[in-house]
């Protein structure tokens, strides 16, 4: 499968450009880089009923969350997202297009957690901070008009390295109970051993350099970066997990350790729905205003959410 020719001619542009990369800046450059970019590939996003902004009680502080709703109905089901952007960068504005299309085409509610970044916070931060969002939102949910009983975790790229690790902690701790997971090209090992790593290492936006400089921000030298509440992959055991549907691109360093992951699942007798997106590059579901297969995705995973929902 050769490159979409949408995705060819975004990188083609940016070369031409010759558009810095992320890791040629400052963190903090990068974050406003970033957001500037994801506002321009946005296109045209769905429009929900109402979109409230609450404070999440965090251990570092409160954390600001965006709660999408789809209408005014009660009892509605729930899906927590976390953005991704490699633990450094992103933002809810980043990742805005995402979220209304989810809600408003799964017709649930989603709330958009805005976890403590690298290298301000490091390590295990944002595991604490999704960690306590999930617990917030499970025992406020029918405050917030949410049923406990259909709360779903999904993210992208390094949030949907965050989803995975709330669906094993929550099973550890036997609670929050959660319905699914949707884990949109998660990173789920972070030793960058496997041969995808190697085959697109340049060249598709997500390098192996960026990677570098994402995982040298966010971990410090003495973590123990195999830990499965950094590489999930490596977790004891796979099993009495949330159905799940893992998404991968095929032009994407991450895309042999998410198969791997899909894998595990199933070996573990979980439900899995893996998905491939052979023409894509990493982070394209944030880009449906420039890269068709982004809107379908996106429904896609709308699609497998309401069917999560109504089992």
């Amino acid at each position: 499968m050769s490159l979409d020719p949408q995705a060819k001619a975004l990188l083609d542009k940016l070369e031409a450009a010759g558009t810095p990369p992320l890791n040629a800046y400052s963190p903090q450059e990068s974050r406003v880089v970033y957001d500037k970019a994801s506002e321009l590939a946005r296109g045209t996003p769905a429009e929900p009923h109402a979109i409230e902004t609450l404070s999440i009680p965090g251990p570092g502080g409160p954390l600001r969350t965006w709660l999408y709703r789809p209408s005014a109905e009660d009892n509605l089901p729930l899906l927590l997202y976390f953005h991704g952007g490699g633990y450094t960068i992103g933002s809810l504005e980043s990742h805005d297009v995402v979220c209304r299309a989810l809600c408003v085409e799964a017709h649930c509610l989603v709330a958009a957690v805005d976890y403590r970044l690298a290298p301000e916070h490091k390590y295990p931060a944002a595991v604490e901070d999704s960690w306590a969002a999930l617990n917030w939102l499970a025992d406020q949910a029918s405050t917030l008009g949410a049923d406990p009983a259909r709360i779903a975790v999904g993210g992208d790229s390094a949030g949907g390295n965050l989803a995975t690790v709330l669906c094993l902690k929550a099973r550890d701790a036997g609670a929050p109970g959660l319905v699914f997971q949707l884990l949109i090209y998660p990173g789920t090992d972070m030793s960058c051993d496997f041969p995808s790593h190697r085959e697109f290492a340049s060249g598709y936006r997500l390098t192996s350099e960026l990677i570098d400089w994402f995982y040298g921000h966010y971990f410090s030298p003495d973590d123990d970066t195999s830990h499965w509440q950094a590489s999930p992959l490596n977790a004891p055991d796979h099993e009495n997990l949330p159905p799940a549907l893992v998404l991968s691109a095929g032009f994407d360093p991450l895309q042999d350790e998410e198969r791997a992951y899909a894998d595990k699942l199933a070996a573990a007798g979980v439900a899995v729905d893996y998905r491939h997106y052979p023409s894509m590059i990493h982070g394209f579901i944030t880009m449906p205003g420039l890269i068709d297969e982004a809107g379908r995705a996106l429904s896609d995973c709308a699609g497998r959410l309401r069917q999560a929902f109504e089992a």
